[in-house]
């Protein structure tokens, strides 16, 4: 199966994990709720790191708890792993197998913290070592690039936080992903067209916030790793912090901003860059005013609750890569110097 195969398999990836997890996010659900968390700690790497992003912003937005990323260093090559006892610890990877990400949730039962695996490898070592395990039921996954993997983490971070607020809305919201995702697919052809504008770009920076800075660290990974694009991904308000310096007339800006909370503070900024900066703008979104001041737009469905806006906005940015790789002359099923799993100490 291809890189362009698995991406289209995503709507069915998902309808199989939703349909098949509900009740295991919901006895997970139930199971931290007992234990009383003080806080949540994410250890992941690459892509799954990225669905780390999201589940910092959703889970913090829906418990009110602090949660931070894991320095996965400091248990394996330092030796010096924090206190974490009282923590909910989750560790996120398609292959459960990279050796620092297991060093966490080992220690962190070793601490009585409590631990969940998400992974598509339900008897992997991250499985066998975490209490509690969602299996994202993703299937095989052939293509180095992880495109169906990624959004079906997503989608597991997203069915445990509406597992635990006890809500049929949301659950309702979420099963409609898949729908939406076919209308980004339906898009295949127009992107395809759009990319060749790009097939001698060398750099750019990509553009998110709030629950699509996930978004924008995955769509610069995948175009680091697919076209070997510079490609650095920003929260839009650190942009403003001195990276902003670097655009100037044509320089590529590539941004996932659909309506929602942050929309109207990166709309800004989108204006400035468009109108004072004359930048080549990629804009993913669902309002005519983001779309306008874009080279490229990209139109995401009208009717996108923004908790669940990564798992759509994500697609169009994967079939983007894809299209540009091919347009440079690479190899969609065989970065250089990749392999499909990664093992870190």
């Amino acid at each position: 199966m291809s890189l362009h195969d698995e991406i289209h398999e995503q709507p069915e990836v998902i309808e199989r994990m939703l349909r098949s997890q509900v009740e295991t996010a919901r006895e997970i659900a139930a199971a931290i709720a007992r234990r009383d968390v003080s806080g949540i700690l994410i250890a992941a790497r690459g892509s799954s790191d990225n669905a780390a992003l999201y589940g910092k912003y959703l889970w913090g937005s829906v418990s009110r708890l602090p949660v931070a990323l894991a320095a996965p260093s400091l248990f394996t090559t330092y030796r010096t792993p924090p206190r974490i006892a009282g923590l909910l610890v989750v560790g996120i990877s398609q292959s459960g197998e990279s050796p620092d990400i297991v060093s966490v949730v080992e220690e962190a039962r070793r601490q009585g913290a409590l631990t969940l695996a998400i992974t598509n490898q339900p008897s992997s070592p991250l499985a066998t070592e975490a209490e509690l395990v969602l299996d994202t039921a993703t299937g095989p996954e052939r293509a180095v690039a992880a495109t169906k993997t990624y959004t079906a983490q997503l989608a597991a971070i997203a069915l445990l936080s509406a597992a635990s607020q006890g809500d049929d809305r949301l659950l309702t919201e979420l099963a409609r992903v898949p729908e939406l995702m076919r209308e980004m697919l339906a898009l295949d052809e127009s992107v395809r067209a759009a990319v060749e504008r790009f097939r001698y770009m060398e750099q750019c920076v990509v553009l998110g916030r709030g629950f699509n800075y996930s978004t924008a660290h995955e769509w610069s990974l995948k175009l680091k790793e697919l076209t070997y694009v510079v490609a650095e991904p920003y929260s839009s308000a650190d942009f403003q912090h001195g990276p902003v310096a670097i655009v100037s007339d044509g320089f590529p800006v590539l941004a996932v901003v659909p309506q929602g909370a942050v929309f109207e503070h990166v709309l800004q900024l989108l204006q400035t860059l468009a109108q004072e900066q004359r930048a080549e703008l990629v804009v993913l979104s669902n309002d005519d005013r983001a779309l306008a001041l874009a080279q490229t737009p990209i139109r995401m469905p009208a009717e996108l609750p923004e908790w669940v806006s990564p798992m759509v906005g994500i697609v169009p940015a994967q079939i983007f890569c894809y299209h540009l790789t091919r347009a440079r002359g690479h190899d969609t099923e065989n970065p250089r110097r990749l392999n499909k799993i990664t093992r870190t100490w």
